[in-house]
């Protein structure tokens, strides 16, 4: 019987923890005993490892889980820890390619919503653990010209997080789920967007986004003038199914109010 040197056998255990169970026998060359997976002690540590990551997901991805059950979220979860072990011991950070696996997952193919629906869960999570940092309020720029205004580039809060799908009710989804709505079937089953910010409180907060909104803050992200963000808010042209976008103006001044940017240091803090 072969003997491993630590490193190796440290290589081989962790490509066994991993591997399918038919494949955790063979697995990297780990057969010290003909037996040696039969073990208990070796079964209850990779049954353990796994529902870790199983949990976490669960714990990452809870729209998801609500939309499509337990039992099939779980057997989803356990095909994306064998091919996507967590890489990072903080595990409120695992899931980041879920959305793309669900994609391609057979057993939920015909749900097309699953992954943008996934995309947001991770985009709460990643509002949630993000830095603080000062908010920007409305009444931070009320002192400043219009030409002022027109020339500052406002720059995001670090918690501040947004998505926009056009063709399906994403947002809508995703809300049905996590607010528990009795009836998780959207009013209008057309394209829609959703915002994360951390307000004061320190709570993650979720808002509805509009293309136009969607489209400020991501001119605002490039880095653009708030003049530049505005006219590009302006040229979207909303699908005709869907309701008037609000003004750049009125959808500037809820933006503020939720918290989606912070204070530059040469802002005047409120008082």
């Amino acid at each position: 019987m072969q003997q491993l040197d630590l490193n190796s056998f440290q290589h081989a255990f962790w490509a066994a923890l991993w591997a399918p169970e038919p494949l955790a026998n063979a697995a990297a060359g780990l057969q010290t005993r003909p037996d040696w997976q039969t073990q208990p002690g070796w079964r209850v540590y990779r049954n353990t490892v796994l529902k870790g990551c199983v949990d976490a997901l669960q714990a990452n991805f809870p729209a998801v889980q609500t939309l499509i059950g337990e039992a099939c979220f779980s057997a989803c979860a356990i095909e994306y820890v064998h091919a996507q072990p967590p890489s990072d011991s903080r595990l409120l950070h695992y899931g980041e390619g879920f959305a793309d696996f669900l994609a391609q997952c057979e057993a939920v193919r015909g749900l097309p919503y699953l992954p943008g629906v996934a995309r947001l869960d991770r985009l709460w999570s990643q509002s949630h653990a993000a830095a603080d940092a000062p908010h920007l309020w409305p009444e931070n720029l009320q002192a400043l010209a219009v030409t002022d205004l027109a020339e500052r580039r406002l720059h995001l809060h670090p918690a501040t997080r947004w998505a926009w799908f056009a063709e399906l009710p994403i947002g809508s989804l995703w809300r049905a789920a996590r607010e528990h709505w009795d009836d998780p079937n959207p009013p209008h089953w057309q394209g829609d967007g959703l915002l994360f910010a951390r307000a004061a409180t320190g709570a993650v907060q979720w808002q509805p986004l509009s293309a136009s909104g969607a489209a400020l803050l991501a001119a605002c992200a490039q880095g653009h003038s708030l003049g530049v963000a505005m006219a590009a808010a302006l040229e979207v042209q909303p699908d005709t199914h869907h309701s008037p976008d609000p003004h750049p103006a009125q959808t500037l001044h809820t933006l503020l109010s939720l918290g989606a940017f912070c204070q530059p240091p040469n802002t005047k803090p409120c008082t």
